[in-house]
């Protein structure tokens, strides 16, 4: 089977030719060939309020800087979540999407860490 390289019509040639596109290259676009970027699926739907739903691919760099608001891969007590970034009172918390947990305050000495920034979402068709 051949892929469609958009330069080959049939009939009028199109106007928006000059506008099409090569192959697209996933892996470029979201920056996966560094090695501190790498997939994770995310199971559940706390976050759809945010757009990311149950079974999406999420893209996590474990070099990025830590913000306020943002998304983070982090682990609490044994168990991986995702999580909203947050600083209240001086320290970082991780907050449910849902409010189904209570705020989780980051503390390597309670065994709380956050592993990675979330920096992309992929969706695939269902």
């Amino acid at each position: 089977m051949s892929a469609y390289a958009g330069d080959r019509t049939t009939g009028f040639a199109s106007p928006a030719a000059d506008a099409v596109e090569g192959p697209i290259d996933l892996s470029e676009v979201l920056d996966l060939r560094r090695p501190s970027r790498y997939p994770v699926r995310v199971r559940g739907a706390t976050f759809a309020a945010r757009g990311i739903l149950d079974g999406d691919v999420l893209i996590a760099d474990t070099s990025g800087q830590q913000a306020s608001g943002q998304l983070v891969i982090a682990c609490a007590a044994g168990q991986v979540l995702l999580a909203e970034l947050q600083a209240r009172r001086g320290h970082w918390w991780l907050v449910s999407g849902d409010d189904s947990r209570e705020p989780i305050r980051v503390d390597p000495a309670q065994d709380v860490d956050i592993w990675a920034t979330v920096t992309g979402v992929v969706r695939e068709k269902p």
